[in-house]
């Protein structure tokens, strides 16, 4: 489904203990993986798993490649460049979006949302884990205003 969910998951804690906003555009440095199971109406559920591979450009935005492995159809790769444009906001680009891709922190969430072909409209919801190296990810996809697939998953930093 998306994959940079887990853009999120970094430590909430600094090298001293204290409490910190963390850094999200630092959780994607190396590699990462998602594991998740994608339901889309009408059909059977699947599993799916990205692996990517990501840096920090000089000018501080993301730049993510991903090599996308879903049951039953060949793998594919997915390219995502991300920049922060103020404390809760990012916006940057997906090989298999339509447009830009927004995310907004809320509340220590993030929230993805973007365009695909198809008319489809994707909310990712990516909420950090305590342990700093997994975020819980829950995303639905809508086609004219109606529920089409969603998928449930971690990330996690490798």
């Amino acid at each position: 489904m998306t994959a940079l969910a887990g853009l999120a998951c970094t430590s909430s804690l600094s090298a001293e203990g204290q409490g910190t906003r963390p850094d999200p555009m630092r959780f994607f440095e190396g590699r990462t993986e998602m594991v998740s199971t994608v339901k889309v109406v009408m059909s059977k559920p699947y599993r799916s798993r990205t692996l990517g591979q990501g840096r920090l450009l000089d000018d501080g935005s993301l730049a993510l490649v991903q090599q996308v492995q879903d049951e039953g159809k060949p793998a594919a790769s997915r390219r995502w460049k991300i920049r922060k444009i103020d404390d809760d906001s990012f916006a940057g680009t997906m090989s298999e979006a339509v447009g830009p891709v927004m995310v907004q922190e809320v509340g220590g969430r993030y929230r993805f949302n973007f365009k695909m072909k198809g008319n489809l409209a994707v909310e990712q919801w990516v909420t950090p884990m305590a342990d700093g190296r997994t975020a819980k990810s829950s995303a639905s996809v809508k086609k004219f205003g109606m529920r089409v697939a969603t998928s449930e998953g971690f990330i996690r930093r490798l």
